[in-house]
């Protein structure tokens, strides 16, 4: 596993609970129970380790490891759909190939499937034990983040989702700039999941978003 930076005590419960309250769309006639959610995720995370069903958190939540102010409703894990079996409380709502969504009572789950084997090489080879206000959860390092929103970008792009491809090259950004990590490998292992087109043009965002951070660098260099 590779390590990851540990910042200060993340409450998921807390976090999911935030988001719901300060989603305006959530004003209109919303049925979330946000006083149960705090225990709500809490439960989730005791089942899964109670049952010993292998996950990965990732996602916005597993963000906040790294970095500040990202905010989220959902809770999204790497794993094996067919694990699901042990844990019944998740009622999945759809599903396609690589992703499935579910109910956790109020929580939203977002599945990662672990039949695609990018996420499951993410959640093998791509993760570090954080601490949590809940407790320990393996969670995706920052190598391990940025291989998931990069894959995901050209996908977005085809969407047409700007909102979606905004808030994801705003978050390599971010994980870039704090902590500078080796690009090169993670290129190597995009190549093994993307196309060649695919690839040179998250290479081509990933070269615009290096000139971003140079020009920001350059103008806190100048301004002292």
């Amino acid at each position: 596993m590779k390590s990851g930076t540990i910042r200060d005590e993340i409450h998921i419960g807390r976090v999911i609970r935030n988001a719901v309250i300060f989603d305006f769309k959530n004003s209109h006639g919303g049925a979330v129970n946000t006083d149960n959610l705090l225990q709500t995720v809490a439960r989730l995370f005791a089942l899964l380790e109670e049952r010993r069903i292998e996950y990965l958190l990732v996602g916005g939540v597993a963000l906040l490891q790294y970095v500040e102010g990202r905010n989220t409703e959902d809770i999204d894990l790497i794993m094996d759909i067919a694990s699901l079996k042990k844990l019944p409380e998740l009622k999945v709502t759809s599903q396609d190939e690589n992703f499935a969504r579910g109910k956790f009572g109020d929580v939203r789950i977002d599945i990662l499937q672990t039949r695609n084997p990018l996420f499951e090489n993410v959640r093998r080879q791509y993760a570090a034990k954080q601490h949590f206000a809940e407790r320990d959860i393996p969670c995706a390092t920052v190598e391990g983040l940025l291989l998931l929103k990069m894959h995901a970008l050209p996908s977005l792009y085809r969407q047409g989702n700007f909102a979606r491809v905004g808030l994801y090259e705003n978050d390599i950004a971010t994980l870039v700039h704090q902590y500078h990590p080796s690009l090169e490998p993670l290129f190597t292992e995009l190549a093994a999941h993307m196309s060649e087109t695919d690839l040179q043009s998250v290479r081509t965002i990933v070269n615009e978003i290096l000139q971003r951070i140079e020009r920001f660098e350059q103008g806190q260099r100048e301004g002292q």
